[in-house]
């Protein structure tokens, strides 16, 4: 016979909390403060680093995509106007 736990997100919220709790504030102050030089270090860094924004990356994106879909039509294009010098070329 096979007994089924179920994870109860309340109960889960409420542990968590009170281990929260229970951290002393000087614990708390010092994971606090870590967190935010993490934060400033990283990001000093990555304004070094040679690097676009999601949304310029996302921007570029669509241009590359337009950028092919033109490439296509064009392509199409000259292979349709070659064709006509081509059936031209040989009926002369």
């Amino acid at each position: 016979m096979m007994i089924k736990a179920m994870i109860n997100a309340k109960k889960i919220e409420e542990i968590a909390k009170q281990v929260t709790d229970a951290i002393p504030p000087s614990v708390k102050n010092i994971a606090n403060d870590f967190e935010e030089k993490t934060k400033t270090v990283l990001q000093r860094k990555l304004a070094q680093l040679d690097v676009v924004t999601r949304e310029e990356f996302d921007v570029q994106t669509q241009v590359l995509l337009k950028t092919r879909e033109k490439l296509a039509q064009m392509e199409a294009k000259i292979a349709e106007l070659e064709a006509k010098l081509g059936d031209k070329e040989t009926s002369e």
